[in-house]
């Protein structure tokens, strides 16, 4: 059963994401039927203060020993190329895992687990823009892009910022039920469980065309999304056979012609819903996917998420 947890803090922690840790698992909220967990945050000199991302200090009772008992320990973000991890930090991790206690990074805490040598051979995730790093630091990591959070055997790993409120909440409902996370996430207005990954929150401009002899056919056809984009509209104003383009373009994008023209119009349907009224339907034809359905299902599989869910998120109205 969850009840005892425990928060290492080292150099440069995140304040948010440390303030999940002790808003999920902190806060005393037995009026509503919410059991109250044995919370500690610990560092590796008690009382010295410990220097945050934001500026900052905190200082803690207890030291890392302290993560021994714990049933969770959880481990917030940090800047990884500025946050050395003490061995006593290691060393608790290590004996966490060996008997079975949850570990739980939010955001960036991932490299710290990575470190300790905690995600070889697993899934784990972070925020989107260290994927990246992640897996390039750390081969032996299987890095995960378009998921919220990651659970592999005891070790569940968060993407960014909020999705570390996701990750504790699903713990939460996976130890103690649906009835107690429901009321966490009632006190902390927020939703108790959110649809989808990451992959919709990826920051994905419109980007540069680049590429050798047909450049000028991708910019034109980035500026005619609407339009049809086959194979043999594009080949014939590139002036080759059909043949001839398609292996030119696989060479000079890395993409077929569908894939690729495909991924632009996802991209501007993106935009279209960010920045417009326009309906699904009017965002197909604009974007030259024809109908809503067809929009649907092209954008849920780079996406994520449908249209809808999409525009409800990031529709800029101010």
């Amino acid at each position: 059963m969850l009840r005892n947890v425990a928060v290492p803090v080292v150099n440069t922690v995140s304040p948010f994401e440390f303030a999940v840790a002790c808003e999920v698992f902190g806060m005393d909220r037995s009026d509503q039927g919410v059991p109250n967990f044995d919370f500690a945050v610990c560092s590796e000199r008690p009382g010295e203060p410990v220097p945050t991302a934001m500026g900052f200090s905190v200082a803690t009772e207890h030291g890392f020993e302290r993560l021994a008992e714990a049933d969770l320990i959880v481990v917030p973000a940090t800047k990884p190329r500025e946050a050395p991890i003490p061995p006593a930090l290691v060393r608790e991790l290590r004996a966490a895992d060996e008997r079975g206690a949850w570990i739980m990074s939010l955001c960036s805490g991932a490299f710290t687990l990575a470190k300790a040598g905690l995600l070889d051979g697993r899934r784990a995730t972070t925020h989107w823009m260290n994927t990246n790093e992640l897996a390039e630091e750390f081969p032996a990591v299987d890095v995960v892009l378009d998921v919220l959070f990651v659970e592999d055997g005891n070790i569940i790993t968060s993407a960014g910022t909020a999705a570390g409120i996701d990750a504790t909440l699903h713990l939460v409902r996976k130890e103690l039920g649906a009835t107690v996370a429901s009321a966490i996430a009632r006190r902390m207005v927020v939703p108790p469980q959110r649809d989808g990954g990451q992959r919709q929150y990826v920051e994905a401009p419109l980007p540069a065309v680049e590429a050798d002899s047909l450049q000028p056919v991708l910019e034109w056809a980035t500026e005619n999304l609407a339009e049809d984009l086959s194979v043999e509209t594009l080949a014939r104003r590139a002036m080759m056979s059909e043949r001839t383009f398609a292996r030119r373009f696989r060479a000079e994008t890395g993409a077929t012609p569908h894939a690729w023209v495909t991924s632009q119009r996802v991209l501007l349907a993106r935009r279209l819903l960010e920045d417009t009224d326009a309906s699904v339907e009017q965002v197909a034809g604009r974007t030259g996917l024809g109908t809503a359905a067809i929009l649907r299902h092209h954008f849920t599989r780079q996406v994520g998420t449908t249209p809808q869910a999409y525009r409800r998120t990031f529709r800029c109205t101010g």
